[in-house]
């Protein structure tokens, strides 16, 4: 089984900048998938950015040239950066994993971390 803990969210103005971070653990059989998603309130989890099997990295249209998404295998951290920050950026944001063999064997996520933006 696989353990996400998010830690970076916080208070930033507009136009700031903050970096997310989630340190990943345990382990499981097969690949890897990985990305982050946002849920600002009341709506829907949404996607943010998504490294795929093939390691073709996919950003929502929403954050792209703002954001990006990497990762750190030497420290099992995943990061989320996070540029010229908007109000409407604001939203808590999870880290996730899926795992495949032949198909999705499991969804792991993060309990989030909470990103408000002022103006």
């Amino acid at each position: 089984q696989v353990q996400l803990v998010e830690s970076g969210g916080g208070l930033v103005q507009a136009g700031g900048s903050l970096r997310l971070s989630c340190k990943v653990s345990g382990n499981s059989r097969g690949i890897r998938t990985w990305g982050w998603f946002l849920q600002a309130p009341g709506n829907e989890r949404e996607l943010v950015a998504t490294v795929e099997k093939s390691g073709e990295v996919v950003y929502a249209d929403s954050v792209k040239g703002r954001f990006s998404i990497s990762r750190d295998n030497a420290l099992d951290t995943v990061y989320l950066q996070m540029n010229n920050l908007k109000p409407e950026h604001t939203a808590v944001y999870y880290c996730y994993e899926r795992t495949w063999i032949r198909q999705p064997s499991g969804d792991y996520w993060g309990q989030g971390t909470r990103v408000t933006v002022s103006s």
